[in-house]
């Protein structure tokens, strides 16, 4: 496996600080390299020139060179300078042969997502995404720019005219790409217009908090689910009937945190279905430290998305993991405090275990019968409906 360092400037709070780098390191192994040491750095503001400060550079330096490391990443973007300028820092004359690559977080989420999508229109969001990402940064970025074109190894000189045919013919690609999106995203407009008679249910949530296990159980289908991030980048649909109401179930990408705004805007068509929806489930994984701050990015995602306002289930997904907790979460107490801070509609489930989805189904049958009967005023269905698992 690849080895790598992580890097993060300091957080006032040395937890947040800490899970920060738990996230990346989980980034890295999702993208097949291992990280081997952090290196935290308290300062007011990163360095304009190499984001640490000379001193913590040389430290990270003297690491790399004594353990060859092959991957520097950082915690936040860095700027096309202080990718330049790291790079040459951290390239001696006798590792030319090896050279050391320095990432950051949006680079190494580019790369996951390039990985896991499937689709043609995925495919198109995710390279739409990183020309994007990659123009104001074409100096220094020769070999991620060659994985775009489908070559491998590095590049040999790089003058100012090459790079000024590698803008042109990005610029061009990205124009290119754009069109073949907009064209896609006509399709899938005419496919869902065909499904507008019909409740849409949308899963949401932050990455890796059990969504694609829950549309396994829910819709009894196998949509891949792992222990990895972004294991979903391609959005799934299931037609799901409960009781005697149908409706239609997707799955799309997980959330996270400083995700990478040309990724979010690049996968607003795929994200439509979250957009367009009628309900949404937001999933969260109520065991995790940090469980708080990832509902936030999911809320905030949601807004930018123009998805806040749609009616929403609270999902608290993995509760068998809390029974291990010393002293017991009271469960009924969690409840009452997520709906002071606007979820009524909260239930908590264990998707691995199967606890509670009758629960889930039961709320959910309500919800959808309310959006059914707006389509179909004239539906009747009976007040309760008997669930067998």
């Amino acid at each position: 496996m690849i080895k790598a360092i992580l890097v993060a400037l300091a957080d006032k709070n040395s937890k947040i600080t800490n899970e920060h780098l738990d996230e990346l390191a989980f980034l890295a192994e999702t993208a097949g390299i291992e990280a081997k040491q952090r290196f935290v750095q308290r300062l007011p503001q990163p360095d304009v020139r190499t984001f640490v400060g000379k001193g913590k550079l040389a430290e990270i330096k003297d690491y790399v060179v004594a353990n060859e490391i092959e991957n520097v990443i950082f915690d936040d973007d860095l700027s096309a300078s202080q990718l330049r300028n790291l790079e040459k820092e951290l390239n001696t004359p006798e590792r030319e042969e090896g050279k050391v690559r320095v990432y950051d977080r949006s680079l190494l989420i580019l790369d996951i997502f390039s990985m896991r999508a499937q689709t043609a229109q995925s495919r198109a969001q995710v390279e739409l995404a990183m020309n994007q990402y990659l123009l104001p940064r074409l100096t220094r970025l020769w070999t991620h720019l060659e994985r775009q074109r489908g070559g491998t190894g590095t590049r040999g000189g790089s003058g100012e005219r090459e790079i000024e045919t590698d803008r042109r013919n990005i610029r061009y690609r990205i124009t290119l790409l754009k069109e073949e999106l907009e064209k896609i995203d006509k399709q899938r407009k005419t496919q869902r217009k065909s499904r507008s008679q019909v409740v849409r249910v949308a899963l949401v949530g932050y990455t890796n908090v059990g969504k694609s296990t829950l549309m396994n159980l829910l819709s009894k289908s196998e949509v891949k689910a792992e222990n990895k991030l972004f294991a979903t980048v391609d959005a799934t649909v299931r037609k799901v009937v409960i009781g005697d109401l149908p409706f239609l179930l997707s799955d799309t990408v997980g959330f996270i945190r400083k995700l990478p705004h040309h990724l979010i805007e690049s996968f607003k068509s795929t994200l439509d279905e979250v957009r367009e929806a009628d309900i949404l489930l937001h999933v969260v994984d109520i065991a995790h430290p940090f469980h708080d701050n990832q509902i936030e990015v999911v809320k905030s995602t949601l807004a930018e998305l123009g998805a806040g306002d749609i009616t929403t289930i609270l999902v608290l997904n993995k509760i068998d993991l809390l029974e291990k907790k010393d002293p017991p979460v009271n469960l009924e107490e969690l409840k009452g405090y997520y709906r002071e801070q606007g979820f009524d509609k909260v239930v908590f489930v264990s998707a691995e275990k199967k606890e509670n989805i009758q629960e889930l189904r039961k709320l959910l049958f309500a919800e959808v019968r309310k959006k059914h009967l707006m389509i179909y005023p004239n539906y009747v269905s009976g007040a309760e409906f008997v669930f067998s698992e």
